[in-house]
């Protein structure tokens, strides 16, 4: 494990924002900086937290473990799904085929569980039985397993909007996703998240949640982009006190960025009005927690490049 030594010292080493105009045209997301030129979309991972559809601060190394994560996974699964990408240049850089995006978020669903107000549990805890078209019945608790992973679709907000939880025939009557399209997309998300929640198990964890973010490439096939299985997208348990903890009425122990969600929640935030500063034992501790997620998924040490972000991506682009 890394040293708090270094988790420290790299507080005042996060990437928080990129201007590197000889990409291309620049589009800004909440974690992400995208730069488009010439059919390849150049993706720096930055360091920024991003909860309750907000950006709250920055993690050390987190750009760093996301890009390793996302490209162990997207290689692991290049023979089951069409993926985007091209080349990775940089510990916190991928390059990708440019694609269209698909107008909406594909989130798989294994658990009863969350505690933002647009989860499927806040939905059940209202008395709310049926999610995103699929019917819940009565008596589950939260955290418990659902008979089979669901597909919960989510429109993509703007900037300081929150996205919209729907289903299959919101997303057609929209005219978000024509039928095909939808089944298509629907079809690849429950092949990846299949084989994700078997080697994640293999690995002693269980992978709850994630959301999927698809594209149509220039030949019109579809195809996964952006990143997957990662803790920003996704949600991890580990998996061999689950049951005796659900048993007990206890949360399961979580390596993901549930840690900060429930922090905030626990000072009375829930993503609305502005965030509260994230103290430097959170942000180093949230770290730690990224790590160890990616070290456990992958099955590698997570070694971390300590130079200055900004400096070291311009040398490895060449810019």
């Amino acid at each position: 494990m890394i040293s708090d030594d270094i988790l420290h010292a790299q507080l005042t080493k996060t990437l928080a924002s990129t201007d590197l105009p000889a990409l291309g045209a620049k589009y800004e997301g909440k974690v992400r900086d995208c730069y488009v030129r010439d059919g390849r979309r150049t993706i720096v991972v930055t360091d920024r937290l991003s909860a309750f559809d907000v950006v709250l601060g920055t993690i050390p190394f987190k750009g760093q473990i996301l890009n390793q994560m996302a490209t162990y996974w997207f290689r692991a699964t290049e023979s089951l799904v069409p993926n985007h990408v091209l080349e990775v240049p940089d510990p916190q850089v991928m390059v990708g085929q440019e694609c269209r995006p698909l107008p909406v978020e594909f989130v798989m669903r294994a658990y009863l569980t969350g505690v933002t107000s647009t989860s499927i549990w806040s939905h059940y805890q209202r008395g709310i039985r049926e999610f995103c078209g699929h019917p819940l019945p009565d008596g589950m608790r939260k955290n418990q397993r659902l008979a089979e992973p669901l597909l919960t679709p989510s429109t993509k907000a703007e900037h300081g909007a929150h996205d919209e939880s729907v289903s299959r025939a919101q997303v057609l009557q929209m005219g978000l996703l024509t039928a095909a399209e939808f089944d298509e997309a629907a079809e690849m998300c429950a092949r990846l998240f299949a084989y994700g929640q078997k080697i994640s198990l293999g690995r002693g964890l269980i992978l709850v949640d994630t959301k999927y973010e698809i594209g149509r490439r220039p030949d019109g096939r579809l195809c996964f982009i952006d990143e997957i299985h990662t803790p920003d997208s996704s949600r991890y348990w580990y998996a061999d006190d689950y049951q005796s903890r659900f048993d007990q009425g206890v949360e399961p122990r979580g390596l993901d960025k549930e840690y900060v969600r429930r922090t905030l929640v626990e000072q009375g935030y829930k993503g609305e009005g502005p965030a509260p500063t994230l103290a430097d034992a959170v942000r180093v501790e949230a770290a730690r927690r990224y790590i160890q997620v990616c070290e456990l998924v992958t099955g590698r040490a997570f070694v971390p490049d300590t130079e200055e972000p900004s400096v070291r991506i311009r040398r490895n682009l060449g810019l």
